[in-house]
């Protein structure tokens, strides 16, 4: 077995460990429960696989399975979200680390299978990349007691596996859970989306018109946000009851394709591939910003945006401007990636601090059951409830 970590620089290992202490102090939900599980000792002797974007909270989450007596191997969900100087500062504690920022799609795959020679007891993925490779390669996965999956694209992923009969593990979403998707994926990508995008324009929000492809939770947030700063904001949907709802908080709902002519930035929050098209870019006014917040790279048609453009070029960092053959110019963020992260700081800390808790919680509650059965599994009430009373007692408040 090759426990030696794959890393961009050792050398930047001072600065991912100065940006993980800054987190650790403002995760109190976590803190606790490590409390409360290191007396149990399950962790200890236990092998954990992490695939998540990683950065500073990722990797605290790392240390805390660490500290518990984990044998902890970590690689990023996605390389363009993969901050250097974190990876290099996780390595440097002890956790075998498989993680380079900007590496090709291919290399992603060879660092994936890097971390499953751990042999795994349990998982923890963000997109479903670590499962699907578990199921090219089932023989590294004979030690699996269950995967813990962060994202509704990892969910969609492995309800396909699931309704077809193919998924060989016991699988939990967390997303379902009300202490993640309530939160992080409402207030987290919607603040850490807005936050990215300001900074890599240095433009207002306000009285611009703001079009959100998608109103779930992620899509919620992000015109939530979008609304406070002052903008237009226009929603797109195909669900008729979201729709509705969005119409009823306040936004004109229309199809992309009407809205396309008239928004002047687009954020797409589906986590499904090819929801913006080249016909909707087309169609756009001169000067358009677009980017993603959802979890796929493929929600915008960005190789055939690409493909059509007369001339490319980065305007700003991270920003690229494609001109079309109609001469109107169209601004691509952080390459279609997630935003947030691929282009900004990705979620606050104490929002992590929710999400990462209930992971530890599942990865736990995993660890000690009995053996599941291959399926999709909720994240149980009570852990559910636990992180919610947690976070209350944290920040002083008391309820009835």
């Amino acid at each position: 077995m090759n426990e030696k970590s794959s890393i961009a620089d050792p050398n930047l290992a001072p600065e991912g460990l100065r940006k993980i202490e800054w987190v650790s102090t403002r995760m109190p939900v976590l803190n606790r429960l490590f409390d409360r599980f290191n007396v149990k000792g399950t962790f200890r002797g236990a092998t954990v696989a992490v695939s998540v974007h990683l950065e500073a909270k990722t990797a605290y989450l790392c240390l805390i399975l660490k500290k518990l007596g984990a044998d902890v191997w970590a690689t990023g969900s996605n390389p363009f979200s993969t901050k250097d100087d974190v990876a290099a500062g996780l390595a440097a504690q002890g956790v075998k680390v498989f993680a380079r920022h900007g590496v090709s799609e291919q290399t992603h795959r060879e660092e994936l299978c890097a971390l499953l020679a751990s042999r795994p007891q349990v998982v923890l993925d963000d997109g479903a990349d670590i499962c699907l490779a578990l199921h090219d390669h089932p023989d590294l996965g004979t030690r699996v007691k269950g995967i813990s999956e962060e994202t509704t694209t990892g969910r969609l992923r492995l309800k396909d596996l699931d309704a077809k009969g193919k998924l060989l593990y016991a699988a939990v979403t967390v997303n379902d859970a009300k202490s993640k998707h309530l939160f992080d994926n409402r207030y987290g990508t919607g603040q850490s989306t807005w936050t990215a995008i300001t900074h890599l324009t240095n433009m207002t929000v306000a009285g611009k018109t703001v079009v959100v492809l998608g109103y779930g939770w992620v899509g919620r947030g992000v015109a939530h946000i979008a609304q406070g700063l002052g903008a237009h904001v226009v929603v797109t949907e195909v669900d008729p009851w979201k729709a509705l709802e969005a119409d009823m908080d306040g936004y004109a709902v229309m199809p992309i394709a009407a809205a396309a002519t008239c928004g002047e930035i687009f954020i797409t929050a589906t986590g499904l591939e090819g929801i913006l098209k080249l016909e909707h870019m087309k169609a756009m006014p001169d000067g358009a910003l677009i980017g993603n917040a959802g979890h796929s790279d493929r929600e915008i048609e960005v190789e055939e945006l690409r493909r059509v453009a007369t001339r490319a070029r980065e305007v700003r960092e991270n920003v690229f401007e494609y001109t079309l053959q109609n001469g109107r110019k169209i601004c691509l963020l952080a390459d279609g990636r997630i935003v947030n992260i691929a282009g900004g700081l990705g979620h606050p800390v104490e929002i992590m601090d929710m999400s990462f808790s209930l992971q530890l919680a599942s990865l736990h509650w995993l660890l000690e059951s009995p053996a599941m059965k291959p399926g999709v599994h909720n994240v149980p009430e009570q852990i559910d409830e636990l992180v919610a009373r947690e976070k209350l007692a944290a920040d002083g408040i008391s309820i009835d």
